[in-house]
């Protein structure tokens, strides 16, 4: 399947600056999406595929910074490109503190905010990446049955196949069919690579478990 488009979402109230913008990445083959308000993003949404924010600090109502604020405590991860005309050393901080990419004074270089917008996009396409692969995890764990995952959750520990056994009260050559059925169904080739999935999947062995 082909990536979605990338998204360029531009936040400013002035709709000079938001059509000068929107020229500027149409020009480079950018799709932006041109918007005068925080109010109006959270009505379309965010665009399925990668996406960068390029947002101005004062706006009405809900200034970017608060926007940014509000942002970071839903944990929702959004590269952040500030663009202000009347820009300070403790605004900046705060921008940057906050995870922002880039804090740009107008007038700023049409390339600097292109520079800026390449580093967002590809932090976006990182975590998009990143969340697909774990779901693709979670999805091949959910075909384990119960007794796969408890085997699995203490293969991961170190424990030995005798100790397993011992622990959950079936054979040791069970154990192994267990052991091996996990390996195939999880598509881990090693051990470590299983204790890694384990790690992203952060399973831990539960107590007062039944067989």
């Amino acid at each position: 399947m082909t990536e979605p488009e990338a998204t360029i979402v531009v936040i400013d109230d002035d709709p000079e600056v938001r059509e000068a913008l929107g020229g500027l990445l149409r020009s480079v083959g950018l799709q932006p999406r041109l918007l005068a308000s925080v109010p109006e993003f959270l009505q379309t949404g965010r665009p399925d595929g990668p996406t960068c924010l390029v947002l101005d600090v004062r706006l009405p109502g809900r200034s970017g910074l608060d926007f940014q604020r509000e942002l970071a405590t839903a944990n929702i991860h959004l590269p952040i490109i500030f663009m202000t005309g009347h820009g300070d050393i403790p605004m900046s901080v705060q921008a940057m503190k906050g995870g922002a990419i880039e804090f740009l004074t107008k007038p700023f270089r049409d390339q600097d905010l292109l520079d800026a917008i390449q580093v967002g996009l590809a932090e976006d396409r990182a975590r998009l990446q990143n969340e697909k692969s774990l779901a693709d995890l979670r999805a091949r764990f959910e075909t384990l049955t119960t007794r796969e995952r408890e085997v699995m959750e203490l293969v991961v520990t170190g424990r030995l196949n005798k100790q397993i056994a011992h622990d959950i009260g079936i054979s040791e050559v069970t154990v192994k069919v267990h052991r091996g059925q996990v390996m195939r169904k999880m598509h881990a080739g090693s051990l470590p690579e299983l204790a890694r999935m384990a790690d992203r999947l952060t399973l831990a062995p539960k107590a007062g478990r039944h067989s």
